[in-house]
């Protein structure tokens, strides 16, 4: 990681939150390609067009096998602050899901920021869930999401939890989640800049999605947790999103939430995606969807 860390800030030219979003778009791509392992084999990876709050919004099906009867379905919400990453950026970690889980996974392309604003991602996150849950062969939903997206696992999960989806979500798996706009975080001062994820980065994503931090869907840590479905929260050592993610854990367990917390020491935010660049990176995933795939077994026993 250090190794890794070093070429990264080693390159010459500004902060992604000088760049632009165009620019910031096409840089986080390009360290996807580099720093991420291929998809790999997979039996199936499918593009299909469902009804939206905006229009029509795409989600990505991977599945491991052709074909399958009814089961548990991971609905995936990619990160990057509501802003930059996108379907592409996620491929990877979503066939991996797929293999090691044995589950169909479908990825969410929400509308993204500027563009779209809060509450669009949520709306979108909320609306591809409820169309899987009755539209898709499945007797359970596992929401799952890194970062941006692991904010919107919990946020969808709330909203299911206030009014049903035609089946029930089992799990969900928020991966260094973004839960509050506020708090005093130690990992804020320790990993503010040169760990992949700047703080003013994330000032950058926040001024541009714009959630308002009065909202449950944008501050889940500041709303009551009790009765949300078993949860695997994942943060990463070296994150500034790390305390408040180690808060959210505690806030479940004591609102009676079964719950695993398990921390990717030595690794940084986004490590989902570095598979290939950093090794240390594929044995978190690699025991996180372990976790992930016994919590599923227990739930659906």
């Amino acid at each position: 990681m250090a190794k890794f860390l070093e070429f990264l800030n080693s390159q010459e030219g500004p902060p992604m939150e000088e760049l632009g979003v165009e620019t910031a778009r096409a840089m986080i791509a390009g360290l996807g390609q580099a720093a991420d392992a291929p998809r790999g084999e997979i039996a199936k990876v499918e593009e299909i067009m469902i009804p939206g709050p905006g229009g029509d919004l795409k989600l990505r099906i991977y599945d491991n096998r052709p074909d399958r009867a009814a089961g548990p379905v991971m609905v995936f919400y990619h990160g990057g602050g509501w802003v930059i990453c996108d379907l592409d950026t996620h491929d990877a970690y979503c066939a991996e899901a797929a293999r090691q889980l044995d589950i169909p996974v479908i990825s969410v392309d929400y509308r993204r920021a500027p563009e779209h604003v809060f509450p669009a991602a949520h709306d979108d996150a909320e609306a591809a869930a409820r169309w899987v849950a009755g539209n898709f062969p499945c007797t359970g939903l596992v929401l799952s999401g890194d970062s941006a997206g692991g904010n919107m696992a919990i946020a969808t999960a709330l909203a299911l939890r206030e009014k049903p989806a035609a089946t029930p979500v089992i799990a969900i798996n928020p991966i260094y989640p973004v839960v509050t706009r506020g708090g005093d975080w130690q990992s804020f001062r320790d990993f503010a800049e040169g760990y992949l994820l700047s703080v003013d980065g994330m000032k950058w994503f926040n001024s541009l999605y714009a959630a308002d931090p009065a909202d449950r869907r944008a501050a889940p840590l500041d709303f009551p947790a009790e009765g949300l479905p078993p949860t695997l929260l994942i943060t990463a050592g070296l994150d500034a999103l790390r305390d408040q993610g180690r808060a959210y854990a505690g806030k479940l367990i004591e609102a009676g939430v079964p719950t695993i917390y398990r921390e990717a020491s030595g690794n940084v935010h986004g490590f989902i995606c570095l598979a290939q660049g950093v090794p240390s990176a594929k044995a978190d995933i690699d025991g996180g969807l372990a976790a992930l795939k016994m919590m599923i077994a227990e739930a659906t026993k």
